[in-house]
C-alpha cells in the first residue's frame, strides 16, 4: 500500500501589483501636494531677493484698482470693503490663533493702502507676511 503524499498548497502572493499601486499613489500625492492655492486676482507683486517659507492660511489682496479681497484657507477670494477686513481677520484668528496673514499688494498702489492693512494686523496682533515675487 502506497502512502499518498498530501500535496502542500502554498499560497503565493505577488507584491508587484501592490508596489505599483503604492508608487502610483506616492506620485499622485506628491503632485497634488505641490499645488498651491492660485491667486486668481491679477496682482503685480513687488520683487524681493528674500522669500519666506511660512504657509499662510489667510490672504488679503489689494489690486491695482484698490479693491480688497480676502480668503481663508483654500477658499476662493471674495471682494470686501475695507471695513470688513478687520472682522474677517478676527474670525480667522478665532479659528486658528497661530494663523499667518499674507498680504498680496499690487506694486502700483499707494504705500498708505499697505500701511492701513498692516495697521489692522498690528492692532490685533496678527502675524503678517508681505508677499513678493522672486527676483
Amino acid at each position: 500500500m502506497a502512502l499518498k503524499r498530501k500535496k502542500k498548497i502554498s499560497a503565493e502572493f505577488s507584491m508587484a501589483s501592490m508596489t505599483d499601486m503604492i508608487f502610483l499613489l506616492l506620485i499622485f500625492f506628491m503632485i497634488t501636494s505641490t499645488v498651491v492655492v492660485p491667486n486668481a486676482i491679477k496682482v503685480l507683486l513687488p520683487q524681493s531677493r528674500q522669500q519666506t517659507s511660512a504657509k499662510p492660511l489667510t490672504r488679503v489682496t489689494i489690486d491695482a484698482n484698490l479693491n480688497y479681497y480676502v480668503a481663508f484657507g483654500k477658499e476662493k477670494e471674495r471682494q470686501v470693503s475695507f471695513v470688513e477686513i478687520t472682522p474677517f481677520l478676527q474670525d480667522c484668528y478665532n479659528k486658528d490663533p497661530e494663523v499667518y496673514v499674507a498680504l498680496y499688494a499690487d506694486e502700483t498702489i499707494p504705500y498708505k493702502e499697505v500701511v492701513k492693512v498692516l495697521d489692522i494686523a498690528n492692532r490685533n496682533n496678527f502675524k503678517m507676511i508681505l508677499v513678493t515675487r522672486p527676483k
